[in-house]
């Protein structure tokens, strides 16, 4: 039998039906179209059902939820001498925080994100987020005295450590543009931040490793000097 091509538009209008009176038989159709419709209900559902695309990524929350309360604790602070985290990976430009660890609630950083948006709206860039909002933050009510639990869940946040890259972005845009929209964002942030770019270098705790300064000499242990010259330091009111 000669199967007949059939616009889409009147397979999906006929397909609905074929369930409820064709299969059982009480359709007037012809049974050239019938066997059409078969054939492509068959191949519509042999492929695939799934997306290759990613699934976005709530870097505001966690997947898991808050099941365990997480202990308060303080960011990270490697004091092997690593430089992870403090330079522009992704993007070409970055947001930095230079002066103290904290803690980031997650509203924050989503109103810093939505000044980045307004700020730049129409241009074409891509923003990275460097950091990730993981940490439970439990409190308990007003006047309420110590003692009877940690608290109830109040919000997520996340542990930056100083000198961390906190924004990137990346896109045909000009520099004066980043930085004012960095700068607003930094305004909405608690803390002090700079703006830095892809090739600036690293930073070990809050000392930049430029020229003069290597990861080989901050690495390097302490020289313990003589006790006559580090006591030729201290301030004294008379002559020795």
């Amino acid at each position: 039998m000669k199967s007949v091509m059939l616009p889409s538009a009147y397979v999906h209008q006929t397909q609905r039906c074929l369930y409820n009176s064709a299969l059982l038989g009480r359709s007037s159709l012809p049974q050239s179209v019938l066997q059409t419709c078969r054939q492509q209900n068959t191949a519509r559902i042999s492929e695939r059902t799934f997306s290759s695309t990613p699934t976005l990524f709530n870097w505001l929350a966690p997947k898991r939820g808050h099941s365990e309360k997480n202990r308060k604790g303080r960011p990270r602070v490697r004091t092997g001498g690593s430089t992870k985290g403090t330079t522009v990976v992704w993007g070409d430009y970055g947001l930095r925080m230079r002066d103290h660890d904290r803690r980031l609630p997650a509203k924050q950083l989503q109103i810093a994100v939505d000044a980045i948006k307004m700020r730049l709206r129409g241009q074409r860039y891509r923003l990275y987020t460097r950091v990730c909002a993981n940490i439970g933050v439990y409190t308990s009510g007003n006047e309420v005295r110590m003692g009877k639990g940690k608290g109830s869940f109040d919000y997520w946040a996340a542990r930056v450590a100083v000198s961390r890259i906190v924004f990137e972005l990346k896109g045909d845009l000009h520099e004066q543009i980043v930085r004012d929209a960095f700068r607003i964002a930094g305004n909405k942030l608690p803390g002090l931040y700079e703006f830095v770019r892809k090739g600036d270098p690293p930073v070990m705790g809050i000392t930049k490793v430029e020229a003069g300064t290597t990861l080989e000499d901050m690495r390097r242990p302490r020289i313990k000097l003589p006790m006559d010259v580090t006591a030729g330091r201290i301030p004294a009111t008379t002559p020795p």
